[in-house]
């Protein structure tokens, strides 16, 4: 028998560590379900009911990611805020369209599976989900070596909203003497950060600088309500 068999793991793709991924992700998720019928975690696909109250409903659906925040992110090595960052890049675009978010899905590509590092992610998601009244229904992580330098990895999210067809906001509702709210911003989200980034090499501030502001806006790792604009509605 020839035993020198070739097998996932040996490429790099940690199967064992996948699954233990997906079963936390599926034991936290679990716990904000409470009542509701269906269970998607680690299935095919998710399966959701359509609101009943909502007349002529409309599906919406966004997906964006946080950019180059990431590496803001690898440079203080703290993972729990660029979650609730990606689900607001996606619902905020659904709100402005008059829909209310229903459902959350990440997609999350890495060098290597960090356990650590990815619950971390999850939990910010799950923060952002529920900052944002929505349900996180399922998703997709893989380990892809050899397309990732070591520690590297990027993230992607996917938001379903639904919205009544009279309530649809567009351009054409728009009419003279409206009123115009603007809210104002608790600071750097997740747009600009390649500028940020730039700024930072031009000024020579170096990586341990950066890592005193761990507890401040520039990562933003103190994140507000107002990170998730659909919490002002």
């Amino acid at each position: 028998m020839n035993k020198k068999l070739f097998t996932y793991k040996k490429s790099g793709v940690n199967i064992a560590a996948a699954d233990n991924f997906v079963n936390f992700i599926s034991s936290v998720s679990s716990k904000k379900k409470g009542k509701k019928k269906f269970s998607n975690i680690g299935g095919f696909g998710s399966i959701s009911d359509i609101p009943n109250h909502v007349k002529q409903p409309k599906i919406v659906a966004c997906t964006d990611g946080v950019g180059t925040k990431i590496e803001i992110a690898n440079t203080l090595d703290k993972y729990d805020t660029i979650g609730i960052d990606l689900v607001a890049m996606s619902v905020n675009d659904l709100i402005v369209q008059g829909a209310k978010p229903l459902l959350f899905l990440d997609y999350i590509s890495i060098n290597k599976i960090d356990l650590k590092k990815l619950k971390s992610i999850i939990k910010g998601i799950m923060n952002g989900c529920k900052q944002s009244d929505c349900e996180l229904v399922g998703g997709e992580t893989a380990e892809m070596p050899g397309t990732y330098e070591k520690n590297k990895f990027d993230i992607a999210g996917f938001a379903v909203g639904v919205v009544g067809k009279n309530k649809i906001l567009n351009k054409e509702k728009i009419r003279n003497n409206d009123l115009i709210l603007a809210i104002p911003s608790s600071g750097l989200h997740s747009n600009g950060f390649s500028l940020v980034r730039y700024l930072l090499n031009k000024k020579k501030i170096k990586s341990k600088s950066i890592s005193q502001y761990k507890n401040s806006k520039l990562g933003c790792i103190k994140s507000s309500k107002y990170d998730t604009y659909v919490l002002c509605y």
